[in-house]
């Protein structure tokens, strides 16, 4: 189909194709300009073949390691229908906006984020949205957001392969993705969904990070492979991707969680993560 429509595909009609980051016509250039006012220089896309591996946390985290590098970074929040980001950081404002578009609110720390809590009536409002008006809000969320200079914008992105991230993958210029995965049997299959949606779009894939990877027993300090031992360095090899890191079940992180002082967290083991992101 890709083929018979090459010299008819527009904008709107590949839109939702899973296709056309590989059709053959190189003519419809589906990126949606950046608001006037922004300028970023790297866009990382975060995600994961499946929930509940903590993908949030890692964004999160990799903004720490970069905004202690002295990098300007914004955290898009992409994952619409169970927005974090905010709420990590303590922000429970609401975005302003103003003719030229709309304002993220900046933590403590100097991050810039983006979220559909920040506009909403209340935070505990549920989104019940359909798959295009969900897209078309992350659209907006880079088009229509005030950026401004940022080094690095990191997109938290919902689980799995569904709207968002082909969303995002067709309509931002994304520069790399960082897959979060867990050490559970399904590991293989899990990353390597994400990795070969990542390759589809022709999105270069920048390193896995698993989290969850173990417990450190706080008493005699040995380590507990509460999901079973760890496959990653065997599934990065065979992907000849790096592992960007292999964080544990770490209390400490999971308090500043709750305390919404995320903005506070020096988080070790990601040390070094931004030389991958270059």
């Amino acid at each position: 189909m890709a083929e018979e429509n090459k010299n008819t595909c527009s904008k709107e009609s590949c839109e939702g194709c899973a296709h056309a980051a590989t059709c053959s016509s190189k003519k419809t250039d589906m990126h949606e300009p950046a608001n006037p006012l922004s300028h970023v220089k790297k866009v990382i896309g975060v995600v994961s073949g499946k929930g509940g591996v903590g993908k949030s946390m890692i964004t999160a985290s990799i903004a720490r390691v970069l905004v202690k590098q002295g990098y300007k970074v914004g955290i898009l929040d992409a994952d619409i229908t169970g927005p974090s980001i905010p709420k990590m950081y303590g922000i429970h404002g609401k975005a302003v906006g103003s003719q030229d578009g709309i304002f993220p609110i900046e933590a403590e720390d100097g991050t810039k984020i983006m979220s559909v809590n920040l506009l909403l009536e209340s935070e505990e409002d549920p989104v019940i949205w359909r798959g295009p008006i969900i897209a078309s809000v992350v659209k907006q969320f880079w088009s229509e957001v005030i950026w401004g200079e940022l080094d690095y914008l990191l997109v938290d992105m919902p689980p799995g392969t569904g709207d968002v991230p082909l969303t995002v993958f067709q309509s931002l210029p994304v520069d790399g993705v960082v897959i979060v995965t867990s050490p559970q049997d399904l590991v293989r299959m899990i990353v390597k969904k994400a990795y070969n949606m990542a390759k589809k779009m022709d999105i270069p894939v920048l390193g896995v990070v698993e989290n969850y990877s173990y417990l450190e027993c706080p008493d005699c300090k040995k380590r507990i492979n509460v999901f079973g031992e760890s496959h990653i360095e065997e599934v990065a090899e065979e992907l000849e991707i790096p592992v960007l890191g292999k964080m544990p079940i770490d209390t400490k992180l999971a308090e500043y969680v709750e305390a919404e002082r995320f903005w506070q967290v020096e988080n070790e083991y990601l040390a070094g993560v931004e030389a991958y992101l270059k």
